[in-house]
């Protein structure tokens, strides 16, 4: 019975009083004539080494044997880049003008140029081989040749200047400074007072390293210990303000 059934197809799933509708006619492009004459006109113009279309010579015009093809004329380019020619190598009947002498005597002028001339130096040279490899000894960096300049060794002008702009900015910077102090009314110490507050704070440390050096060894009560807590503060106070006063020279005090 298997092989009397009919084949499985999508069209026995369509009931047979439904119509397919038709199907939709295929695009045409309006241009389609247009762009195929387009393309068949001008397809085989130049299918052969030149125009298709050239004037066949004639039979009677045919190239004999001792006739040359006629050669075209040649063009302005190549005109200009001829270079010029040589003269003509003279005939065999052309001669030379006779009887042209002069007086000059060759061998005293060359031996006079020989005796007047300056002699030509050797070209120094340097061997860096056994075999005998000569290079030039300018170029080896061997000749001392930059410091043999009149400007080596001097400072160049542009460092000059730069050194005096700065020096400029420095000094309009210290007039600054001196203003704004005036206004603010600090005055300066002299290096008098300045030594003698610098001898002044030297002597008080003397003396706390003194008292210090008293101490007893053994620091076995709370009194000891907070003593020498409060000498060591002192003395590293000190050496503080003696190293700001040492370090700098110009001191302000301001008012209060």
């Amino acid at each position: 019975m298997d092989s009397l059934c009919p084949p499985e197809s999508i069209y026995n799933l369509i009931p047979c009083d439904t119509k397919i509708p038709p199907k939709p006619a295929r695009y045409v492009s309006m241009f389609k004539s247009t762009v195929k004459n387009e393309l068949q006109k001008g397809k085989a113009a130049w299918k052969t080494m030149g125009p298709a279309k050239v004037e066949v010579p004639s039979p009677k015009d045919f190239l004999q044997k001792p006739v040359k093809a006629p050669k075209p004329p040649p063009s302005e380019k190549k005109l200009d880049k001829i270079p010029p020619k040589k003269p003509p190598v003279p005939l065999r009947t052309d001669h030379p003008i006779m009887g042209i002498q002069s007086g000059k005597n060759f061998i005293n002028t060359n031996a006079a140029d020989v005796i007047m001339g300056v002699a030509k130096k050797p070209k120094p040279i340097y061997v860096d081989r056994r075999t005998g490899d000569r290079h030039g000894l300018e170029l080896s960096g061997l000749v001392p040749k930059y410091i043999n300049k009149k400007d080596y060794g001097t400072i160049p002008e542009y460092i000059c200047k730069r050194n005096e702009e700065v020096k400029k900015m420095q000094e309009e910077y210290d007039n600054y400074v001196q203003a704004n102090l005036k206004k603010a009314a600090m005055k300066r110490l002299s290096d008098e007072e300045r030594d003698s507050v610098l001898q002044g704070l030297k002597k008080n440390w003397e003396e706390v390293h003194k008292e210090f050096q008293s101490l007893s060894v053994f620091i076995d009560s709370l009194p000891k210990k907070i003593r020498k807590q409060k000498l060591e503060a002192e003395m590293k106070q000190l050496e503080h303000d003696i190293g700001v006063i040492e370090k700098h020279k110009i001191i302000y005090i301001a008012n209060k």
